[in-house]
């Protein structure tokens, strides 16, 4: 069975793996969210929060694969996914994708694979935003 024949087509998020790497971290998207907000001390804030928690959201998140716990495993990738686009953390939040296309597809095997770039992926965009964009000087 093909996945197409698997997943409602509603469902399924296609994201080639075979597109070129997405920027490390955009420091656009955190300007923008600071705009939305109307006060970019509160996108920054969410940024410093993002980093302090990365250790916590990762072993969440490896933890839930381990145990085999998919819907406690989705929960935490999207999660993941959506607070790393949100401070700009755009290659870790195209890898969290392709890692919820595994868990969508039932594919644990590939999604447990994905652990390790997720961590590198993780602590890169952690660091990024520490020393380079807009954490260094709190």
């Amino acid at each position: 069975m093909t996945l197409p024949e698997v997943l409602p087509e509603a469902l399924q998020e296609v994201i080639p793996e075979d597109l070129p790497p997405a920027p490390l971290v955009d420091p656009a998207a955190l300007q923008d969210l600071g705009a939305q907000l109307d006060n970019p001390a509160v996108a920054k804030g969410f940024a410093r929060d993002y980093t302090r928690m990365w250790d916590q959201r990762y072993r969440t998140l490896a933890s839930a694969l381990e145990r085999g716990d998919l819907a406690g495993s989705m929960d935490a990738v999207l999660s993941l996914k959506t607070s790393s686009a949100m401070v700009g953390g755009l290659r870790l939040a195209q890898l969290a994708g392709e890692l919820e296309n595994a868990l969508r597809a039932g594919d644990i095997g590939r999604a447990l694979s994905l652990l390790r770039d997720v961590a590198a992926r993780g602590g890169e965009t952690v660091d990024e935003l520490q020393f380079s964009y807009v954490l260094w000087d709190s």
